[in-house]
């Protein structure tokens, strides 16, 4: 073997066991060393032994002060004093050390790897409080509590006002951050990127609210007006907005018990079957009438129907609500200047057309000293006129040319068996309560009288 081969060998051999020893030198020193690049709470333990990693931990822990990013750029800090921190060795930066890959250190000068150990590090508990406390951003004065998105009326329309982000912190997430931040030696916490902040739980652009507030216009931009005649009652956005609510889908809906209790208040005001009324008699006397079948009853569940089909349709309109019973006249005075006027006491009838009697005649009532055949007083309604109709009567003849009926069934019938009328015959010749006149005037009724003219009977 020539001379300058053993050299080569030799320095190969020379150089493998430098790096062997090398390695092994460096194998044994990280065994009570950190790695190169070794961050333990925030700190650089690099190359380190346990106790100076430990020393580094309690002067550093002293010195420490986590600064506090809040809301638009605001900065606050706590610092170790007031959150009473202390380092306190409990064996983990040694076993941390042990678990290190020290075998591979030859790979670790270019790492920058972070170690937390949050076990080591202890807090005073009521001082961080108080400190956390203590900060700006948790001063009542300085805190605006967020508020959700929410519908408004606004210049006769319904808007969304929107949401108030706030500036208030949820305490207890803050405080959790926080005291984190303490035991893991970060310096830095962002309380808005950590999501410490309450927010709104409804936003202007929510789904529902935008579909809500579009619907709330929907509704109220109608407007029905009721016609009675002499007088309207409207329903506009001010009555409609007092119906809206929601059902199980958060839709905004018309209440239907609202609804029925407005239309129940219309029937109170205008409905007018059985009513006490003011009558001026032919012969220009002024009494109260009550009673009877006469007058205008609103069909309450219908109306109620009908009317919220037409709000929800949106169709503005002039309308009469829906009448279970109708009667001639819708002014005030339901009564008007037709009808049919009936004095038991001077047994006298006289019919009336636009304010002008066409026929006046004496007539035979019911007899009240019969049980059940007194002629009864009140106003009554006119159904339907029939000729050459059958009375069924007891002890005279039954067929009759004219039937005018108003109460069931009584009714007014001409009565040709009879000679005379009038005066005191219905005492002693008195009908079941029907009213019979002579045939001439019943004619005249008969052949001018409409369905639902007011009957009026009194004493």
């Amino acid at each position: 073997m020539s001379i300058r081969k053993k050299i080569m060998i030799s320095l190969i051999t020379i150089l493998l066991l430098m790096t062997a020893g090398a390695y092994g030198y460096g194998v044994y020193y990280f065994t009570e060393h950190f790695l190169p690049g070794s961050i333990v709470n925030g700190f650089n333990c690099s190359y380190m032994d346990v106790k100076e990693a430990e020393d580094l931990l309690t002067r550093k822990i002293g010195a420490y002060a986590l600064t506090v990013n809040t809301m638009n750029r605001g900065q606050e800090s706590i610092t170790a004093e007031q959150a009473g921190l202390t380092y306190q060795s409990d064996g983990s930066v040694k076993k941390l050390m042990e678990n290190q890959n020290r075998f591979l250190w030859f790979t670790a000068f270019n790492q920058h790897q972070e170690y937390e150990i949050p076990s080591s590090i202890q807090y005073d508990e009521e001082k961080t409080k108080s400190a956390i406390a203590a900060l700006n951003c948790m001063q009542a004065d300085n805190i605006t509590e967020p508020s959700d998105a929410y519908i408004e009326e606004k210049d006769e329309q319904f808007v969304i006002v929107p949401e108030v982000e706030g500036n208030a912190l949820d305490a207890e997430k803050t405080k959790q951050v926080i005291i984190q931040a303490l035991l893991t030696g970060k310096t830095v916490v962002d309380l808005e990127a950590d999501d410490c902040y309450k927010k709104p739980s409804v936003y202007q652009n929510d789904e529902m609210l935008v579909k809500n507030c579009e619907q709330a216009n929907k509704l109220t931009d109608v407007v029905v007006t009721y016609d009675f005649d002499d007088r309207t009652e409207t329903v506009d956005r001010d009555v409609i907005k007092g119906w809206l609510t929601k059902n199980d889908a958060g839709d905004y809906v018309l209440d239907q018990n609202q609804m029925a209790s407005y239309i129940s208040g219309l029937a109170a005001t205008y409905d007018t079957v059985g009513m006490d009324r003011t009558f001026s008699t032919y012969d220009g006397r002024g009494i109260s009438i009550m009673g009877g079948t006469y007058g205008w009853k609103i069909d309450q569940e219908a109306e109620v129907k009908a009317l919220a089909e037409i709000i929800e349709n949106g169709e503005t309109q002039v309308r009469e609500p829906v009448y279970a019973q109708e009667g001639l006249s819708r002014k005030t005075n339901d009564i008007g200047y037709t009808y049919i006027e009936i004095d038991l006491t001077a047994q006298r009838m006289v019919f009336y057309k636009k304010g002008t009697p066409i026929a006046d005649a004496p007539v035979v009532s019911g007899n009240p000293y019969v049980p059940n055949c007194a002629t009864p007083t009140g106003c009554y309604t006119v159904g339907e006129t029939k000729s050459g109709y059958t009375v069924n009567g007891e002890d005279y003849p039954s067929a009759v040319n004219y039937w005018i009926p108003f109460d069931g069934n009584l009714g007014i019938n001409d009565a040709p068996w009879r000679g005379s009328f009038g005066e005191q015959l219905y005492e002693f010749e008195g009908t079941h309560g029907s009213i019979c006149a002579p045939t001439d005037q019943v004619q005249i009724i008969y052949s001018n009288v409409e369905k639902n003219t007011p009957v009026v009977i009194y004493e």
